[in-house]
């Protein structure tokens, strides 16, 4: 029985990528090329179809599978795989804020049209963009509370970069090798001490997003490197202490997660209280 609803399963999935191959081609570019040049058509098509139409597809599909399981990562909008949890630090968003702007890193802008429009013309044109917005990742059940970047050279096709999700410490302290601890959660107020997960990864150029074919950042594979560039960096200005490795749970996937590599580790550090380093937003000690 188990065999037979697994196959059901599978062939609504199938005839759910025909029905989106039909739409796409014979109902969305068939209106656009009746309406538009040909080239106008093709673009107007793609975007629906990488923006609207294939996530949507996708989401239906990975209900129809019931694909649910712990992660040891983050998701996409498409519920596909993200970057890889592989930091961890404790303090409040105030410490967090501090300890970036100390090593030097810029505080992401929120996603929005104009910081969007800002971040394509930037990227086209290859302009600085420090404070450039990230794409959309999600941790427990909600996108990502705050991010900071330092970029390479002065392009915004590469910088180092990381997104955070933030979790009431004291709840974290006694669910963090349990399933319990990934559920959807609220985010705590910034001024109450949490456990702010990381996931951070090197962006090195663009690339098309699997499935859906979005445009986003192509990124480096080896976000053990990033995670350990990001704790030299802060080790560095005296922002973070009590440093040390976390494995994830056996429940968790280790190994090859997406087009990622890495070990499994999560880089664990306490948040330093700027009065106690002696540094403050407008006067870090390591200037970028």
């Amino acid at each position: 029985m188990r065999r037979l609803i697994l196959l059901l399963r599978r062939l609504l999935v199938v005839a759910l990528g025909a029905v989106t191959v039909w739409l796409i081609a014979f109902v969305i570019f068939d209106f656009a090329d009746q309406r538009l040049p040909v080239a106008l058509a093709v673009a107007c098509t793609y975007a629906l179809a990488a923006y609207v139409v294939l996530p949507r597809a996708i989401r239906i599909g990975l209900r129809l599978l019931q694909r649910g399981r712990v992660p040891s990562y983050t998701l996409t909008s498409d519920g596909f795989p993200g970057d890889p949890v592989n930091l961890a630090l404790i303090g409040t968003m105030r410490q967090l804020r501090t300890a970036f702007a100390a090593a030097g890193w810029s505080e992401a802008d929120a996603l929005n049209l104009a910081s969007s429009w800002r971040m394509v013309r930037a990227f086209v044109l290859n302009q600085p963009y420090r404070a450039a917005p990230f794409s959309t990742l999600y941790l427990f059940g909600r996108r990502q509370d705050i991010g900071f970047q330092q970029p390479i050279g002065d392009s915004p096709r590469k910088r180092h970069h990381v997104r955070f999700w933030a979790i009431s410490f004291n709840r974290a302290e006694q669910t963090l090798d349990t399933p319990s601890f990934w559920l959807d959660t609220l985010r705590p107020s910034d001024d109450e001490r949490a456990l702010w997960i990381g996931a951070a990864t090197r962006d090195t150029g663009f690339s098309l997003t699997r499935l859906s074919f979005q445009i986003t950042h192509a990124t480096d594979a080896d976000t053990n490197e990033e995670r350990d560039f990001i704790v030299e960096a802060l080790e560095k200005c005296g922002a973070i202490a009590n440093f040390r490795l976390h494995r994830p749970s056996e429940r968790f996937e280790i190994g090859r997660v997406n087009r990622y590599v890495t070990d499994g580790f999560v880089a664990v550090a306490e948040l330093v209280s700027p009065e106690n380093a002696g540094f403050t937003l407008d006067n870090p000690p390591c200037p970028p």
